[in-house]
C-alpha cells in the first residue's frame, strides 16, 4: 500500500529522459531512488514533456540556441490504461498517464507517474500544455501547475491510491494539489493539512511563482474554491504558490541548515524547519571509485557510512582511481573543444545554471591577475544552461565564452555544451577542484558539490547552502568569503589568494597533504547522501517505517 506521493515539476532519473532542467529536478530523482533503496511506501507524480526542456548549442561568439527534439516515450515509459479530463480554459483537457518503475538496490520499485495532455482528443493549444519545461507565458505556467497538482490527485484518485497519508510537495510548483485536496474533502482544511509536507528549495523571491487571481480564475474556473478566504496567501489580488502550498502542510523545511533559517525569514507565518539535501552516492561517485569500493569496501552502496573507511584504498589506488576519471573528463572535453586540455595540470570545474546570483564570471574579476597565477598551472572548465528567456543568463555565458577567447594561450578555458546528468556526472567526478562562487545566502543547498566531495574533489567554495556545514577550511577544501555578506571585490581577491598560495602549490608541491584533502572531503561528503536524507525526511516528516 503506497503511503507517501511525492509531486515535484521535474524529476531527474537518467539523462534518457528529458524531464528536468536543473537541480531541483535532478534532487528529486535522488530523493526517489533514495528512498526505493530505504523500501518506502512511496509513489512520484510529475509532467511527461516529450520535448524536454532544451539542447543547448553555444557558438564561438558565446551565443546560445535551443532546439526541442522529440521524445518518444516508448518503451522507457509504460502507457497506462489511464485517461481522464481536467477542465482549464472552459473546456475539458484529456490527460494521459504513464509510468516509470524505478527498482532500488533491494529490487523495491517506487511507481513514477508523468501526466501528458499531447493527447489527440485534445485541441492543439491543449496539447502543447505539457510539451516543454518551464516554457511559455504566465498562462502556461499555471496550466502546467495545474496538471500537476489538480491532475495530480485525479491520477491517485484513479489508481485507487486513496490512502496516501503525505503528500511531499517538492517546490510551489506543486502546490494546486492542496486545492484537489480540499474539493475531496468537502472543504475540511484540517483533513488536507494534516497530510500534507512542503519542501522549499529558493532563497531568491523570483524563484517562487505567484498568479493574479483574476488570471487564475479564468483559466481554472470550476478547480478554484468559490472564496479562497487566504488573507496570507492571497495579497493584491495575486495567489503566492509557495504560501499556497505552506499554508495546507502540517510541516516544512528548507534544504539545508542556513537556507531553513532564511526561508523561515522569508515566511514567518509558517513554522519551517530544514533537511540538508543529500546526493545519490551509488550514481554520482565516478565508474574507478565504484570498482574499487566494490572490491575493497563491500556493502558501500546500501550504506555510505562503509566509505568512513577510506584508509582501506591506499594512496595509490586512490590517485590512479581519479586520474582514471579526468582522463575521461578530459578526453571527452578534448573531443568537443579542441583545446588540449593536459591531465598533468590543476582542473577546475564550474557547472551549474546561468543565473546572475551565481557569479560565474567571478573568476575573471581580475584577468591580469589570473594570468598571473593560472599560465600553465590551471585549467577551468565550464558548463551550464540559460533559460531560454533568461538574457541576462544568456549574456552570462556569452561573456564566459568571451573571456576564455581572450585567455586563450595563457589559461585554458573550456565550455561544455548541453549540461546533463550524464555530463554533470563526468565534471563532478573529474575535476581536480570543485569551484562555487555564489552571492551569499542565494545557494539554498548547492549538491554538486557534494558529488564532487563524493569523488574526493576538494571544494573551494563560498560559505553558503551545505558547504556553510561541512567546510573544514584547508582540511576538505577552502571558504571563500566570510559567512555574513558577499562582496564581488573582496570575494575574487580571497578566490585568486587561495589559488595562489594554496591551492596550486598543495597540488603541485604536497601531493600528501593534497590526498589528505581527497580522503577528508569523501569523510565529510558521507554526512551528505540521499542515504541520510531520507532518513530524516521518514523520521522527522513522513513518519512511516521503510522496508529495509
Amino acid at each position: 500500500m503506497i503511503k507517501i506521493a511525492y509531486f515535484s515539476a521535474e524529476i531527474g532519473i537518467s539523462s534518457s529522459l528529458p524531464t528536468y532542467s536543473g537541480g531541483l529536478g535532478v534532487l528529486a530523482g535522488d530523493h526517489i531512488k533514495a528512498a526505493a533503496d530505504a523500501g518506502l511506501s512511496m509513489c512520484a507524480v510529475t509532467l511527461l514533456y516529450k520535448e524536454g526542456y532544451f539542447k543547448q548549442r553555444v557558438d564561438e561568439e558565446g551565443n546560445q540556441t535551443e532546439t526541442y527534439p522529440r521524445f518518444d516515450p516508448d518503451p522507457l515509459l509504460k502507457r497506462l490504461p489511464v485517461t481522464f479530463t481536467l477542465r482549464l480554459r472552459e473546456r475539458d483537457v484529456w490527460i494521459q498517464a504513464y509510468e516509470y518503475r524505478y527498482k532500488g538496490l533491494n529490487d523495491h520499485e517506487i511507481p513514477i507517474y508523468f501526466l501528458d495532455t499531447d493527447v489527440e482528443h485534445n485541441f492543439y493549444d491543449d496539447r502543447q500544455i505539457t510539451l516543454r519545461l518551464y516554457s511559455g507565458d504566465k498562462d502556461h505556467r499555471i496550466l502546467q501547475e495545474a496538471i500537476l497538482g489538480f491532475g495530480g490527485i485525479r491520477l491517485l484518485e484513479q489508481l485507487d491510491l486513496m490512502d496516501i497519508e503525505t503528500y511531499h510537495m517538492n517546490e510551489g510548483h506543486c502546490s494546486f494539489l492542496v486545492l484537489g485536496l480540499l474539493e475531496r474533502f468537502n472543504g475540511n482544511e484540517e483533513e488536507v493539512r494534516k497530510r500534507c509536507h512542503f519542501t522549499t528549495h529558493t532563497p531568491v523571491p523570483a524563484g517562487h511563482d505567484h498568479f493574479s487571481m483574476e488570471r487564475c480564475k479564468k483559466l481554472l474556473h470550476g478547480l478554484l474554491p468559490e472564496d479562497l478566504k487566504l488573507p496570507s496567501i492571497v495579497q493584491n489580488s495575486r495567489l503566492h504558490m509557495t504560501e499556497l502550498g505552506l499554508y495546507y502542510s502540517r510541516s516544512a523545511n528548507g534544504v539545508s541548515k542556513l537556507h531553513g533559517i532564511i526561508a523561515q525569514n522569508q515566511f514567518p507565518d509558517f513554522k519551517i524547519g530544514a533537511i540538508t539535501n543529500g546526493v545519490y552516492h551509488p550514481f554520482w561517485i565516478g565508474k574507478t571509485f565504484r570498482e574499487l569500493y566494490d572490491v575493497q569496501l563491500p556493502g558501500w552502496r546500501e550504506n555510505p557510512n562503509r566509505l568512513l573507511e577510506k584508509d582501506a584504498v591506499s594512496d595509490e589506488e586512490l590517485l590512479a582511481a581519479h586520474k582514471s576519471l579526468k582522463q575521461f573528463l578530459l578526453g571527452y572535453a578534448n573531443s568537443q573543444t579542441q583545446k588540449a586540455l593536459s591531465s598533468d595540470v590543476l582542473t577546475v570545474g564550474f557547472a551549474r545554471r546561468a543565473a546572475e546570483y551565481k557569479r560565474a564570471r567571478l573568476i575573471f574579476h581580475d584577468m591580469e591577475r589570473l594570468i598571473a597565477i593560472g599560465h600553465g598551472k590551471v585549467q577551468f572548465i565550464f558548463a551550464g544552461k540559460a533559460h531560454p528567456q533568461d538574457e541576462r543568463g544568456k549574456q552570462i555565458l556569452k561573456e564566459i565564452i568571451q573571456n576564455a577567447n581572450r585567455l586563450f594561450g595563457k589559461v585554458k578555458i573550456v565550455f561544455l555544451e548541453n549540461y546533463n546528468i550524464w555530463l554533470g556526472r563526468l565534471i563532478t567526478a573529474g575535476v581536480d577542484v570543485w569551484l562555487n562562487t555564489p552571492l551569499r545566502p542565494n545557494e539554498a543547498c548547492g549538491t554538486s558539490g557534494m558529488k564532487a566531495a563524493l569523488n574526493g574533489i576538494p571544494n573551494l567554495s563560498v560559505m553558503d547552502g551545505w558547504w556553510a556545514e561541512g567546510c573544514i577550511n584547508g582540511v576538505n577544501g577552502w571558504a571563500i568569503g566570510d559567512t555574513e555578506t558577499s562582496d564581488d571585490a573582496r570575494d575574487a581577491a580571497q578566490l585568486y589568494d587561495l589559488l595562489e598560495n594554496d591551492v596550486i602549490p598543495t597540488y603541485y608541491e604536497d601531493e600528501k597533504r593534497w590526498l589528505s584533502l581527497m580522503r577528508e572531503s569523501i569523510r565529510v561528503g558521507v554526512r551528505f547522501t540521499g542515504y541520510r536524507m531520507i532518513r530524516e525526511y521518514t523520521d522527522k516528516y513522513y513518519k512511516v517505517k521503510s522496508q529495509t
